[in-house]
């Protein structure tokens, strides 16, 4: 018998674009119920966080920036009426931006640079209409790395893999990563890349959700 949970459906049949290739993001919406198509935003991410960097703009208003560039950027594809939810998210520990490891061994450098330290991960998702921005939220959660051994710590990338390539930190959260952490505070969907809850409530506003 198949006893696979059963899901709302959208009210409505407007369009919901997600403009992310983040597979995290994608999940947290459809395990909410929210019927969703994706398509990846064309952005040198790298570049506009350097460029920002440069500024002296705050992580915060940097990942809002990069969300409303996302977003803004499919939104010509996704057509008028369509919302399109951008998102992105900054690591900071003490003052230093991380982004996506590119490889193993730099995966491994970023670990043993957060290892016993806290740090935020400053998250922001952005919805546009239109091409123009009609709503954003944002959310700061803190986390404690705890003072793991090196042995713990090849063990958990040898395990983990590759997949830990696509998360900023290293770390999946709602996986094995969690016992990389002593302590969090703050979303925990937001961790993982998304302030979901502020995200539904707009989405039943608009009506494409059931209130």
């Amino acid at each position: 018998m198949n006893h696979a949970p059963q899901r709302l459906p959208n009210a409505s049949p407007v369009r919901v674009v997600l403009a992310s290739a983040s597979a995290a993001r994608a999940r947290l919406l459809a395990d909410a119920g929210v019927a969703l198509t994706t398509i990846p935003a064309a952005v040198d991410e790298a570049e506009v966080k350097a460029a920002m960097r440069g500024e002296d703009v705050a992580a915060i208003e940097a990942a809002t920036i990069l969300a409303e560039v996302k977003a803004t950027r499919v939104a010509t594809q996704a057509g008028p009426e369509a919302i399109v939810i951008g998102a992105d998210q900054i690591l900071v520990c003490q003052g230093r931006w991380f982004d996506k490891p590119e490889d193993m061994s730099e995966a491994r450098a970023h670990l043993q640079e957060l290892r016993g330290r806290d740090h935020t991960l400053a998250t922001s998702v952005v919805a546009c209409r239109g091409g123009a921005r009609v709503w954003h939220a944002v959310a700061s959660p803190r986390l404690w790395m705890r003072p793991f051994s090196d042995a713990f710590l090849d063990a958990y990338l040898a395990t983990a893999g590759t997949d830990v390539l696509q998360s900023v930190g290293a770390y999946h959260i709602e996986g094995l990563g969690a016992q990389l952490f002593g302590r969090i505070e703050g979303d925990p969907f937001a961790i993982q890349g998304l302030p979901l809850l502020p995200l539904l409530a707009f989405l039943r506003d608009q009506g494409v959700l059931d209130d």
